[in-house]
């Protein structure tokens, strides 16, 4: 059951979308999002990249409200990747600077909606005041029974990988050690040790990228295996509402197969 009506939460729908075929019985549980295009969209205005980052924290609090409202179940939004450091300096650290300030301001509007909030990846390499900004997040809304949002820091798809199968790896050694048998690696053995599993989190339902590239960008790469892809040449700034509808109704109009035959 949605929180307020769907025409409160799409209350200026533009004529060529259709809000009456929205399938409330189909929302997506996981929607995982790749925000790209800051830059260019910054370029275009003839401003600097961090500019472009700012913008985009509007289409980072519309893609929450919207989920949460709509009744998506987790979010994972693409804030900040492993290969992201080789970046020019003074990005990475206004980058940093604006997660720390982002998350303070808004953690207290997030817990009051019953938003969790935690992160994936490695935040160990994350400035200390960035990552206290995460870790209070946390703390403040873990208790939360609403949407649960992943920030996805400091965070490469091929990392988490290799780090659930070391888990593994020293998982045996302990059992080898106490005179027990190793047991065998299953994808869902995988599956449990990957950062997702902390939440026991679906895989995603829906990938939306923006700004038009056609990669995956080491973004979740075990979990995505079955997704579905929404691409737009909209830049991230200016993603709002709207444009997640288009994307509920693309995802919507998918007949999802999972290697099966489709109904057609």
């Amino acid at each position: 059951m949605l929180s307020k009506p769907l025409e409160e939460i799409f209350p200026d729908v533009p004529d060529d979308l259709d809000l009456s075929q929205l399938d409330l019985e189909r929302i997506p549980q996981h929607v995982a999002v790749i925000m790209d295009g800051n830059g260019r969209w910054a370029k275009k205005r003839g401003s600097i990249r961090l500019a472009g980052h700012k913008a985009g924290i509007g289409a980072v609090r519309e893609a929450i409200r919207t989920a949460s409202d709509i009744g998506v179940r987790y979010l994972t939004l693409y804030s900040f990747s492993t290969e992201n450091w080789n970046r020019p300096k003074a990005e990475v650290v206004g980058l940093m600077e604006l997660f720390a300030k982002t998350m303070l301001a808004e953690v207290d509007e997030l817990h009051k909606e019953g938003v969790r909030v935690m992160t994936i990846g490695d935040d160990s390499m994350l400035p200390d005041r960035t990552r206290e900004a995460f870790a209070k997040a946390w703390e403040k809304t873990r208790d939360n029974t609403g949407m649960t949002l992943m920030v996805a820091v400091n965070y490469g798809g091929r990392q988490e990988i290799v780090q659930a199968v070391n888990r593994i790896i020293a998982e045996d050694a302990q059992r080898a050690s106490a005179g027990d048998q190793a047991l065998p690696v299953t994808a869902e053995r995988i599956s449990a040790h990957l950062d997702t599993a902390k939440v026991q989190a679906p895989d995603p339902d829906l990938v939306i990228r923006t700004s038009g590239e056609l990669r995956v960008s080491n973004f979740l790469l075990w979990q995505i295996a079955y997704s579905e892809f929404y691409v737009t040449d909209v830049l991230w700034p200016d993603f709002d509402r709207y444009e997640f509808l288009r994307a509920l109704l693309g995802f919507q109009g998918r007949d999802r197969r999972f290697g099966g035959v489709g109904k057609a």
